[in-house]
């Protein structure tokens, strides 16, 4: 990890596993505040700009997550802080306390809601895995990192706790509750404004929303996809490590990766879709 990388030390607390285990199975999600420099924050923010304005002018760059909204995955290389990413100290932790220690790193990429973004319907990012409907266990863990500070008026991420435990024959494609399930999740919604330097991480089945954004200011956040051993999301996605980055990264970092080795990167196909967020916002 570079020098600048880490903001200060997390609070001891932060390592606990207890703790931690108790955050993604009770409420489904935690973070920790001023976990990178604001530089280190500013400089993802520029680099996901140009990946985006890249990702639109290619057909199939980018994937429409409902109105003025788009998901694009990328390469580890395309950002020049990966390897801090991978390599705090907190998000190891959090990963080996749920994920257990041979956890694997799947997907990165980034999400943006434009000015004029709707509200999207309460959903999960997949369907239930059998390790969670019959084990009660979660095998996957999905990091968010903003680039820029969240205000209430820019579409906030709003996330209904505890709701990674629920399952309906009712939800459509196993991901999306019917409007009459609609007041338990308004009733326990809680609206996240993070800071630059912010990280959060949560369980992707816990039902939550982008929110309208009605500012002038775009919200792109990182995201960060983690498996335990036998969850299948790596087949979602395409992640491309080039023989010249693989030299690059330690042992440690290796080995958490899913990857394709690959002489020069190759464009993503972008796989990862979720139809019913295009099928009409909320």
């Amino acid at each position: 990890m570079t020098a600048t990388a880490q903001a200060q030390p997390p609070h001891l607390e932060a390592f606990d596993v207890a703790t931690t285990m108790g955050l993604l199975y009770g409420p489904g999600i935690t973070g920790l505040k001023g976990a990178f420099p604001r530089e280190w924050v500013a400089r993802l923010g520029q680099e996901i700009n140009a990946l985006y304005e890249s990702a639109l002018s290619r057909p199939g760059g980018a994937v429409g997550r409902g109105t003025k909204r788009h998901y694009v995955e990328i390469h580890p290389e395309d950002i020049s802080g990966f390897i801090d990413l991978v390599s705090h100290p907190w998000v190891i932790a959090v990963c080996e306390a749920v994920l257990g220690p041979n956890y694997k790193i799947v997907e990165i990429g980034f999400d943006v809601p434009n000015p004029g973004a709707l509200d999207q319907p309460w959903h999960r990012d997949f369907p239930s895995p059998q390790d969670t409907l019959v084990g009660r266990r979660l095998n996957s863990l999905a990091f968010n990192l903003t680039t820029v500070d969240v205000l209430k008026d820019m579409g906030p991420f709003e996330i209904a706790p505890g709701t990674q435990w629920d399952f309906s024959a009712e939800f459509e494609h196993e991901m999306f509750p019917p409007k009459s399930f609609y007041p338990r999740y308004e009733t326990r919604a809680e609206r996240k404004m993070p800071m630059m330097g912010d990280i959060s991480v949560r369980s992707a089945l816990t039902i939550h929303r982008g929110t309208a954004n009605v500012s002038q200011k775009a919200r792109p956040v990182l995201v960060l996809g983690v498996d335990a051993p036998g969850a299948n999301n790596a087949e979602r996605h395409d992640l491309q490590i080039t023989r010249a980055f693989h030299g690059r990264l330690a042992g440690e970092v290796l080995d958490h990766l899913t990857y394709r080795l690959v002489d020069d990167l190759e464009v993503i196909k972008q796989g990862h879709s979720i139809e019913g967020l295009m099928m009409g916002d909320a």
